[in-house]
């Protein structure tokens, strides 16, 4: 029996298609190559099937060839800012080609998945930390694209009887702890890397976008997650619907925040350069602060973060930066 990923040639599918096929799954990597990489998959040595979710007779084709008894479905574009300028692009890719995957799947009766969710579903948060049942307002295109995900699993598991895990996702960061694979974005967006490309001396600054936030140093908080902790949780979340369990959404995040600040001061001792950093204004939409409660999926799925310090995972990232993209 194998395990269908979708976007497994991406940051935190690669991750986790690593941590699987260390536990012995028999796994197929289907990746587009738009945002993933060839050489990340190649390192992993399995089995890789450059293909698009838009194309149906290749999901059907799939299905026939392998014994497939999951899927988890990391493919998705994410750019949030690119999303509002471009809505189109997100609802063709995410919901148009995720709903001719879950056809093929329910055509092939295949009625398990693990998807890929994201706390940006949840708009500006009204509680910190945030819980599973907080209302969603997603104030971004992106967020709503996968919101929109989550009600179609919702409604295919009370048609058809399907079983799903959702995670909504805090702030993936970090590399694997042995290096061989990290995060690789064009354009890059997250701040770890933004810094550490910094410290490589291929940017010239970090810019803070906004100071003056109601936190203890006026700067933004957000909950950054260990990426080898995100594919754990992936690995828990498909052994727990391969042995009988419910559909169930779990945040993942570490509960704990980190401030810009905090995030900068750490990566500057860390990589022993004192890098520049300038102060910008604030960004529309970014909520002072996001940090959620993971306690559900502490609870059901024994979820326990190895690395939950901002230095560990700083840490791995430059590990991987340097031996990617530096020359130290």
């Amino acid at each position: 029996m194998a395990i269908l990923v979708t976007g497994g040639a991406g940051y935190i599918g690669s991750h986790t298609v690593k941590l699987l096929k260390d536990k012995g799954y028999d796994l197929i990597v289907l990746d587009n190559l738009v945002y993933g990489h060839q050489d990340i998959v190649e390192k992993l040595d399995v089995n890789f099937i450059l293909g698009d979710l838009g194309d149906r007779p290749l999901l059907d084709q799939l299905f026939k060839d392998y014994d497939i008894e999951g899927v988890i479905h990391f493919a998705a574009y994410a750019y949030v800012e690119e999303s509002m300028k471009n809505p189109a692009k997100y609802y063709q890719n995410n919901v148009v080609s995720t709903l001719n995957l879950l056809e093929a799947m329910e055509s092939a009766g295949v009625r398990k998945m693990v998807f890929s969710s994201t706390c940006a579903s949840y708009g500006v948060p009204e509680i910190i930390p945030i819980p599973e049942t907080h209302p969603q307002n997603p104030i971004n295109t992106y967020g709503y694209t996968k919101l929109v995900i989550e009600k179609m699993l919702a409604d295919f598991q009370r048609a058809y009887g399907w079983e799903y895990v959702a995670f909504r996702y805090f702030n993936a960061a970090g590399a694997d702890p042995d290096g061989i694979i990290g995060e690789d974005h064009h354009p890059e967006t997250h701040l770890i890397p933004l810094i550490l490309y910094t410290a490589l001396g291929q940017r010239d600054s970090i810019t803070i976008f906004g100071d003056d936030y109601n936190t203890p140093d006026g700067t933004c908080i957000r909950d950054y997650i260990h990426v080898s902790d995100l594919a754990q949780a992936h690995l828990l979340g498909l052994d727990y619907l391969l042995q009988g369990g419910k559909s169930e959404i779990f945040n993942l995040g570490n509960g704990n925040g980190f401030s810009v600040k905090e995030v900068i001061e750490a990566s500057k001792k860390i990589t022993q350069i004192d890098f520049n950093v300038v102060k910008g204004d604030r960004r529309a939409g970014d909520p002072p602060i996001l940090v959620g409660s993971s306690d559900k999926a502490r609870n059901i799925l024994h979820w326990q973060p190895q690395y939950p310090d901002i230095e560990t995972i700083i840490q791995h990232a430059w590990k991987w930066h340097q031996l990617r993209h530096g020359n130290h």
